[in-house]
C-alpha cells in the first residue's frame, strides 16, 4: 500500500506525537525524556516547528536543541550513549516508515541520522569542558 509522504505541519505533527508515543514507553529512552519534558503538548509543537524548519526550511524554530541535550545529559550524571541515539533514531525511521514515504520522508531519516550523530559528539565533547 503506497503510503504519503510529509507535505504538511499536521503531517510532521503526527510523526512527532507518534515517534515519542514509542519513546516515552522505551525502558532504555524512555527515563530520559520522561524526567526532562514536564509539557509534552508543548514538546510536541517546539519539534514540530524544528521538523518543519528543516524539511520545509521555513524558520519556524528559534531555540537551541546541542544545549537542551547537554543539559539533559549533565542532569543524567553524563548517562547518555551512543546507544541511546541509535535506539533513537531507529524508532524515528520505524514511525516514519509506519507513516510515510517518498521524498520528505528520507530527507527526515538522513537529517535525523546527521542530527543525532553530530548532537552525541557534542555532548561528549561538553563532558570534557
Amino acid at each position: 500500500m503506497d503510503k504519503p509522504d510529509i507535505k504538511s505541519p499536521e503531517d510532521i505533527y503526527l510523526l512527532v506525537s507518534e515517534f515519542y508515543k514509542k519513546v516515552r514507553h522505551d525502558k532504555e529512552l524512555g527515563p530520559f525524556f520522561n524526567n526532562s519534558i514536564k509539557d509534552w503538548d508543548a514538546h510536541f509543537e517546539h519539534l514540530t516547528a524544528f521538523w518543519e524548519s528543516n524539511l520545509f526550511l521555513e524558520t519556524k524554530y528559534f531555540g537551541n536543541p546541542l544545549d537542551v541535550h547537554i543539559k539533559v545529559d549533565k542532569a543524567n550524571s553524563n548517562s547518555i550513549t551512543e546507544l541511546h541515539f541509535g535506539l533513537w533514531l531507529n524508532l524515528w525511521y520505524q514511525t516514519i516508515d509506519e507513516l510515510y514515504q517518498g521524498e520528505y520522508a528520507d530527507m527526515a531519516k538522513r537529517r535525523a541520522r546527521k542530527m543525532g550523530t553530530f548532537m552525541y559528539l557534542k555532548i561528549f565533547e561538553a563532558r570534557n569542558q
